[in-house]
């Protein structure tokens, strides 16, 4: 099994920023918890998804709320495994092991401070491929799994063990609590044995975010094209299609924290050989991309905004007036377009007017 220290944090941190399409939570927070997690507890076992016996207890994890909110109210390490401890005591079994629901921010990082905490591993998928701003957008969900029994938790250790009839309802109810107990919270949910977790997960994901991180890492050093870079090493994975969408300057942004999200726009008036204006539309996640009007990208397939120097992901909260940015459009993996995928966490499941299509099918 690879073993994920202290050093693999950094590249952890960017590759989860990018996969997270804007949301997921502020990767820099996330690296900070799991730094003090693993300088006290040692480096944490980074599981294969081929490699869970069926019949493993693993349980998803990860933080709910707005991003906005995480600014001002940075969890204090512990929440993580109160929430997988009360989901355990309700369940009657410890966990084996813990996994992210999303691939993105600071979700991609807290499995991390909860393994090196409970001592067991984290296993290298996760439920979304990218990261969703709710909790029934998980192909867990998609392929047959129950969200619940799951627990909500806060810093003060309140929690509550939501039982719903769906992921949708489950939700709903835990994002009230979550407005309640301040904006953000600890959730533990969709336990699964291993044979499912094979079936239901998105694979490598944690994987991939090191990958990630050290190619940009590594192009920065070269002074290599990082857009170029990413291209590149996404072709070889079951992601497989990524192009640069546009480039320009941030020229308006509307952003809003709204019923537990944070909600809005930014506008990218083009510079160079880029001319127009390109649009994205965002809840915690980027969901879509206009370029003068026309579609080039869309859910659940990922939109990214990076720095035009650095290639650092840019997260909806870190938008501000006059970055330079670009914007990238990846596809996702297979799992994620069947028509009960699309279902779920495809546009209409946001309100947005376009059918999905592919982006290598925008030219």
């Amino acid at each position: 099994m690879q073993r994920i220290g202290l050093d693999d944090l950094g590249d952890l941190a960017l590759g989860a920023a990018f996969l997270g399409t804007g949301g997921g939570g502020d990767p820099y927070i996330g690296r900070l918890l799991a730094t003090t997690a693993l300088a006290e507890h040692g480096p944490v076992a980074l599981w294969p998804l081929a490699d869970v016996p069926d019949d493993a207890l693993v349980v998803p994890v990860g933080n709910m709320g707005a991003p906005t909110v995480l600014f001002e109210k940075i969890p204090a390490g512990h929440e993580p495994l109160a929430a997988l401890r009360k989901l355990e005591a309700y369940l009657g079994r410890r966990a084996d092991a813990v996994m992210p629901i999303e691939a993105g921010g600071v979700n991609s990082m807290l499995p991390l401070v909860i393994a090196a905490q409970a001592r067991i591993p984290v296993v290298d998928a996760d439920g979304m491929g990218r990261a969703f701003p709710e909790l029934q957008m998980e192909t867990f969900n998609v392929y047959g799994v129950a969200a619940t029994p799951m627990v909500v938790c806060n810093e003060w250790g309140d929690a509550v063990v939501i039982e719903a009839h769906s992921a949708k309802m489950a939700e709903w109810l835990a994002r009230g609590v979550t407005i309640r107990m301040g904006g953000q919270t600890s959730v533990a949910e969709y336990a699964m044995d291993g044979k499912t977790a094979r079936r239901v997960s998105v694979p490598g994901t944690l994987g991939l975010c090191l990958r990630i991180g050290r190619g940009l890492h590594a192009a920065r050093r070269r002074h290599a094209d990082p857009f170029a870079t990413l291209i590149a090493l996404l072709k070889d994975t079951h992601y497989g299609f990524a192009k640069v969408l546009f480039r320009g300057k941030l020229v308006a942004l509307h952003r809003e924290t709204k019923h537990g999200f944070a909600i809005g726009y930014a506008a990218i008036e083009g510079l160079d050989d880029w001319s127009g204006r390109l649009v994205v539309t965002f809840q915690n996640e980027n969901l879509e991309a206009r370029v003068n009007g026309t579609v080039k990208a869309i859910v659940p397939d990922l939109i990214c905004l990076l720095d035009s120097e650095t290639a650092e992901p840019v997260t909806t909260e870190r938008l501000r007036y006059g970055q330079r940015l670009t914007a990238m459009g990846v596809s996702v993996p297979p799992i994620m377009r069947t028509p009960a995928a699309l279902q779920v966490f495809g546009p209409q499941a946001f309100g947005l007017s376009e059918p999905f299509r592919p982006i290598e099918a925008n030219s």
